[in-house]
């Protein structure tokens, strides 16, 4: 049940009449659903239930990493929730042939996720050649602390060691019909 159906429906019994606290049940339905998001890949339905389900600390920089990415991101990307994290993905009606593993998904991009031990930014692009190289030289330019960094994946141990203005950029980088053209060219090799 999404947290948004369930707020309506204590919303409208008004279970503050009834002697219950709408604050209290509120809380204790944030705890279930974070209890529940630690254990688990999220199911959430939409961004916004996604980071309703995370510890305060991890929401924010979750929210702000989104509001930066969606603010710097080119016109055609799509916002989503992919694979348990918020995504944002080159839509069919862009892109027909979809995810070469499962063509019924969009052609993912980037997500952000706030995994088990640290906060994740996925970008599929950042590992190839002249954006890698942009990245790796911006990088020491923006933050001190070590670049922590897989094939697709940059991970931040704490929310203030992310380089939040440095990832929008990153974001604005490539434009869908760039990243098709990459994504296919990757496929042929």
């Amino acid at each position: 049940m999404s947290c948004h159906l369930v707020v309506a429906i204590i919303s409208s019994l008004q279970l503050q009449d009834n002697g219950y606290d709408l604050a209290i049940l509120l809380d204790q339905y944030r705890y279930i659903l974070k209890s529940t998001a630690e254990n688990m890949q999220s199911k959430a339905k939409s961004a916004d239930e996604y980071i309703l389900t995370l510890p305060d600390e991890r929401a924010e920089i979750i929210a702000t990493l989104r509001n930066e990415i969606k603010k710097n991101l080119p016109k055609g990307f799509e916002e989503t929730m992919q694979y348990g994290m918020i995504s944002y993905v080159v839509p069919h009606k862009l892109y027909l042939a979809g995810y070469h593993t499962n063509p019924k998904d969009a052609l993912p991009f980037m997500s952000i996720a706030s995994q088990k031990n640290h906060i994740a930014v996925y970008h599929m692009a950042v590992n190839q050649g002249a954006l890698h190289d942009w990245f790796v030289s911006e990088w020491p330019k923006t933050t001190n602390k070590k670049l922590d960094m897989g094939k697709s994946c940059i991970r931040f141990r704490k929310a203030e060691d992310v380089p939040v203005k440095l990832i929008g950029e990153l974001a604005s980088k490539l434009t869908p019909k760039q990243w098709v053209e990459s994504y296919e060219r990757s496929l042929k090799k």
